[in-house]
C-alpha cells in the first residue's frame, strides 16, 4: 500500500504539510493526490473511533452469521446489497467458511437488534439461517486499544 495511505490510515487528521514533511513532498503534492485517491474511490471516507462507553449512551452492537442462497447470475452480491443498505447495519462482509455474511448492526436496544433480525434480516427470500452474537465490550476497534487500563497494564515477565 502507497505510504500515503498507511499514515492517513492510521491517523487521518495529519495535515498536508505534516504528510508531506513525512513523505519528502510538497503540501500541494499531498492534497492532489489525496484528492485523486477520493475522486477514483480509493479512499471512501473519514471516520472517528469512538468509545461508546465513555458517551453515557445505550446502544446495543451484534455481530450476525447469515447464510443464504445464492443466485444463479448474481451470486451473493444482489441479497448482500440489500442487506447492507439496512439502516441498522454498520458493516457487512462476505466471508468463507460456515456461513456467507457477517453483519454488523447497532440499536438502542436489545429488543430493537432483535426486531430487525426478525423483522427484516430473516424475512428476505434468500435468507437461509441466522446466527446472532451481542458485543459485551469493545477493548479493540479498528486498531485502536478501548480500555484505559488495557493501555497501562503491562505483562508480567516470568523466567
Amino acid at each position: 500500500m502507497d505510504k500515503l495511505l498507511q499514515l492517513l490510515e492510521h491517523d487521518a487528521l495529519l495535515t498536508p504539510e505534516k504528510l508531506g514533511q513525512m513523505l519528502g513532498m510538497k503540501p500541494g503534492e499531498v492534497k492532489e493526490r489525496i484528492q485523486k485517491y477520493e475522486k477514483e474511490g480509493v479512499i471512501l471516507g473519514y471516520k472517528a473511533v469512538v468509545n461508546d462507553d465513555k458517551l453515557g449512551e445505550d446502544r446495543v452492537k451484534a455481530v450476525i452469521e447469515v447464510r443464504i442462497t445464492p443466485e444463479r447470475e448474481g451470486g451473493f452480491d444482489r441479497t448482500a446489497g440489500r442487506i447492507a443498505k439496512f439502516d441498522e447495519v454498520t458493516s457487512c462482509f462476505l466471508m468463507s467458511g460456515g456461513y456467507d455474511l457477517l453483519i454488523f448492526v447497532e440499536g438502542k436496544t436489545l429488543q430493537q437488534v432483535a426486531s430487525f433480525v426478525a423483522s427484516k434480516l430473516s424475512t428476505l427470500d434468500r435468507v437461509q439461517s441466522t446466527a446472532t452474537h451481542f458485543m459485551l465490550k469493545t477493548y479493540k476497534d479498528q486498531g485502536v486499544i478501548m480500555a484505559e487500563s488495557a493501555r497501562e497494564e503491562r505483562m508480567s515477565v516470568t523466567p
